[in-house]
């Protein structure tokens, strides 16, 4: 496995993780469009991805103009090998460091997303509009979650 940074010539690679995923599904593929990618990644935010021999797994994109994570997906074929945690630990560590005091992301309620989230201690908050539920955490809710990971 390779940890890298995400780049511009990476985006077809990261929508077809983003279509292919299977909870968290994008009711309409079309409405992320290359342009938005490029601009979460050149512009408002930065992201990371991991290949494995070559292919794209899985990548994580923060967008630190809206102060939240845009972005999180593992392929199917690639889930329950820790890429999403380590995406996400990353992701979530460079935001940190760059004086962020909150983050906050939504995802659908009952997914390997929210539980992942719920397990890295972030708090959920409330429900959106659509129903996701909306999950908050703090840089020292975040640094008291790695020291005890350690």
């Amino acid at each position: 496995m390779v940890f890298r940074l995400a780049t511009r010539d990476d985006i077809s690679s990261l929508h077809n993780i983003r279509t292919a995923v299977k909870e968290n599904v994008l009711s309409d593929p079309n409405r992320i469009t290359p342009m938005d990618y490029r601009e979460k990644l050149e512009v408002d935010g930065k992201g990371w991805l991991c290949e494995v021999e070559d292919e794209i797994a899985g990548f994580a994109i923060v967008d630190m103009k809206n102060k939240n994570i845009w972005a999180l997906f593992v392929h199917p074929t690639f889930e329950r090998k820790e890429i999403g945690k380590a995406l996400f630990t990353m992701m979530v560590d460079w935001a940190f460091e760059q004086g962020i005091d909150k983050l906050w992301l939504t995802t659908a309620a009952n997914t390997k997303a929210s539980r992942l989230y719920e397990s890295m201690d972030w708090q959920k908050t409330g429900l959106e509009k659509k129903g996701e539920v909306r999950f908050e955490c703090t840089r020292e809710m975040w640094q008291k979650f790695s020291l005890k990971s350690y």
